[in-house]
């Protein structure tokens, strides 16, 4: 039996109530934490099959966000070594409770690790751009202001879910001044701005960012303007398939969420209204990635992945591999 829990968080995520690439995988770990404490599994392979449903559900909310896939991939890879190897149903048990546990620890740290790594990058006096929510990226500029470097922060509205209000709130709330402008009003403040700093929702093997849609054209614009951009991202977000050539998915959202649906109605039918979520900004606008190991440039990103999931990888459900 699959718990409450487990639908309610997969249904938050779908609908971005849980957004944030870091966010999305503590709740997934969470998630499968919350099925193994209330499971009533009375055997092993029962405990495994309701663990591998749960995982499913929560895999398929978002296809971009390689944060929710190696977050399963954490505690799933974990749990059926167990299982093939003979534990009982007490040991697999603790095993993904504890495995989950300690999935959104060093999600927790790592965040605090990327902060402190970034912030030695910004400089007194820095005006920085910044696109879109990242718990990472907020940290980052956080921590130059703790510091005491004088900075102020330009945040695009990020539409057409203006996730820029919400970093817009956070900034302001620790003191920091922030601007905030509409998305297409980015290359008229660049030529004011000395640091682009965002988040990633996943990192390819070449270096290649995926993130929130308009992080692409403020690479380009900061690549104009001869300013450095810097994505701060968890290890977690490099994404293992990219190994093998697999193309990450760029989710496409309802148009209501561009148009809302009563307009969109009454509008011409020979009028398509496309939403995608995100878009792939390359590795040469990216001058550097700040994970929680260090600071590295975008070429470096295969070797992330052959440390963190090595070359023996094929395209499965997390839980298969």
């Amino acid at each position: 039996m699959i718990v409450k829990e487990v639908y309610e968080i997969a249904e938050k995520i779908k609908t971005m109530e849980i957004r944030g690439a870091g966010k999305i995988a503590r709740s997934v770990a969470l998630a499968l934490q919350l099925q193994a404490e209330q499971s009533k599994a009375k055997s092993e392979e029962e405990f495994w099959n309701e663990m591998k449903e749960a995982a499913r559900i929560l895999f398929h909310t978002r296809p971009t966000a390689v944060s929710l896939p190696n977050a399963l991939r954490y505690v799933m890879y974990r749990l059926k070594l167990a299982y093939s190897s003979g534990a009982k149903l007490d040991e697999l048990k603790f095993i993904a409770i504890n495995s989950a546990k300690e999935f959104i620890h060093n999600s927790e740290n790592a965040v605090k690790r990327i902060a402190e790594f970034g912030a030695k990058r910004i400089e007194d006096g820095d005006v920085i751009m910044t696109h879109c929510h990242s718990s990472a990226a907020v940290e980052v500029m956080k921590k130059a202001w703790e510091q005491g470097k004088d900075i102020e922060v330009i945040v695009t509205e990020t539409r057409p879910r203006y996730q820029g209000k919400i970093t817009a709130k956070a900034l302001a709330e620790a003191g920091i001044p922030v601007i905030y402008v509409v998305d297409g009003a980015a290359r008229h403040y660049m030529k004011k701005t000395d640091k682009v700093v965002m988040g990633a929702d996943a990192i390819t093997a070449n270096g290649a960012v995926i993130n929130k849609i308009g992080t692409a054209l403020i690479a380009l614009t900061a690549k104009e303007h001869r300013v450095w951009v810097m994505i701060a991202a968890e290890t977690y977000k490099f994404h293992p398939e990219t190994l093998l050539g697999q193309l990450v998915e760029i989710e496409e959202r309802e148009p209501y969420e561009v148009v809302p649906k009563e307009e969109l109605d009454n509008w011409p039918k020979n009028i398509v209204v496309k939403n995608p979520a995100f878009d792939v900004t390359p590795p040469e606008y990216v001058d550097v990635i700040i994970t929680e190991k260090g600071v590295i440039p975008p070429y470096v990103a295969i070797d992330i992945l052959k440390d963190e999931f090595g070359w023996a990888l094929k395209y499965t459900e997390p839980w298969e591999e």
